[in-house]
């Protein structure tokens, strides 16, 4: 069972800092002994909109005459400037936040066996997963490890936070590309929304095999929009169990989810330029809004801050190579070349990424070209043109009509949520998994 629960409409800032404390208080009691090292596991800047960073500034204020040390759970993601970290952590000692590396950085803990990835994936995936994680998590003594994190839907693992920040957040490459792919192949949109997704239960399994003796807790957020489609926080779960997960789950379920009757013809996101600078972190406006569109419909992703498509160089030029061509294309592809069976993980992207010839996915960038765009199998519109079109200043969260008469729905922050019709929610091939 969670330790406790705080929830409510909107939380104050007064009542987050309260759960902060009241976390700290609750494990020093169940540890029984003074805390010394702390560990603390946010997310990166891609998560910044859910208050985190804050929040881990929070807990290490708390932990004033501890030695505390911070590695934002980036996975394989661009490690933060000592700018970037300010802009979301804070006061916290920039030399105190340690960048992940994903290539060297990790040790070898176990491996999810290739029977269980067959059982859990109906046998569309039947290969082992290596577990390589965070050297320093792994090796060092703590007396406390906070995980910090947004549950939301996501396309891989269901609901993003719990045991993702440390198999995909403080994962090697060996975990993120074999993990990645399995869930690529199982579908996307089998996966978006489902509290228990194949590689969730694989996770949970891992979690109980390898990671029993970490003595940590999470500490999880939920998101909701308020009246003024302002995005206020509404829960904060914290435990040690699957069930704050689960609890934090089904909020998120139940209050990030928006439904259709039927699909959406156009929908224009917006991908903020802080946050969102490749398409690797930005195509969260494709995942979130697919199972919404019609065929034949229309996804604008205005994106100023859009300059690479790959967070690596190795991984951008993958992206450039092969495109966004829909899964058939690529899943044949792979079976044959080197090095996308090298970047396993960038496949799946490619996979995620697609259409597959559905509808259409037009991005406005700020740093990419027409060229560029349309090279990895997208359409292109001018940036300061559709700014000036869709001014966010204008649109209002959910349905807008323009001047002309074409009616779009505006999302401000698909990375917060999950849209889709009520019939592809519904489908059968959509299995709630039960825990492994």
């Amino acid at each position: 069972m969670p330790w406790f629960e705080v929830e409510g409409e909107a939380l104050t800032e007064e009542q987050i800092r309260g759960a902060v404390t009241r976390l700290l208080e609750e494990a020093r009691k169940r540890i029984k002994k003074d805390l010394k090292r702390v560990l603390l596991l946010p997310p990166d800047l891609t998560r910044a909109y859910s208050g985190d960073g804050k929040v881990t500034e929070m807990l290490y204020e708390g932990l004033a005459g501890c030695e505390v040390a911070v590695i934002p759970t980036l996975g394989q993601h661009r490690p933060h400037t000592e700018e970037e970290n300010r802009w979301m952590f804070g006061s916290i000692p920039h030399e105190k936040i340690y960048a992940h590396d994903w290539r060297e950085g990790v040790t070898r803990v176990g491996t999810i066996p290739a029977a269980l990835v067959a059982e859990t994936t109906g046998g569309v995936a039947d290969w082992e997963i290596p577990i390589d994680l965070n050297t320093k998590l792994m090796t060092e003594p703590w007396d406390l490890v906070i995980n910090i994190g947004h549950v939301v839907p996501h396309e891989v693992l269901g609901f993003a936070n719990h045991n993702k920040n440390y198999f995909i957040g403080l994962g090697g490459k060996k975990t993120i590309c074999a993990s990645h792919i399995a869930a690529a192949v199982y579908g996307i949109e089998n996966n978006l929304g489902c509290l228990i997704t194949p590689l969730r239960a694989c996770f949970n399994w891992a979690e109980k095999e390898y990671l029993g003796h970490l003595p940590d807790v999470y500490l999880q957020i939920v998101m909701r929009r308020d009246a003024q489609e302002k995005l206020v926080t509404s829960g904060i779960y914290v435990g040690d169990d699957l069930e704050t997960y689960l609890a934090a789950a089904r909020a998120s379920r139940e209050q990030n989810i928006t439904t259709f009757d039927k699909p959406v013809k156009k929908i224009v996101a917006v991908m903020q330029a802080d946050e969102f600078r490749s398409t690797w972190v930005a195509n969260k406006a494709v995942y979130r809004t697919r199972m919404a569109l019609a065929d034949g419909g229309e996804l604008l992703v205005i994106a100023p801050g859009l300059e690479r498509f790959g967070e690596q160089p190795e991984v951008d030029a993958l992206i450039r190579k092969y495109g966004y061509t829909g899964t058939p294309r690529i899943l044949s592809l792979y079976k044959t070349e080197p090095d996308m069976q090298e970047l396993a993980h960038a496949t799946a992207h490619l996979i995620h990424g697609s259409s597959e010839g559905r509808f259409t996915i037009r991005y406005a960038p700020g740093h990419l070209s027409k060229e560029e765009i349309e090279g990895v199998g997208y359409e292109y519109a001018d940036l300061r043109e559709v700014q000036e079109r869709y001014a966010p200043e204008r649109m209002v969260e959910g349905w807008n009509t323009m001047p002309d008469g074409e009616e779009v729905f505006y999302i401000s922050t698909p990375s917060a949520g999950l849209w889709a019709t009520k019939a592809k929610l519904d489908s059968p091939a959509r299995r709630q998994m039960v825990t492994v």
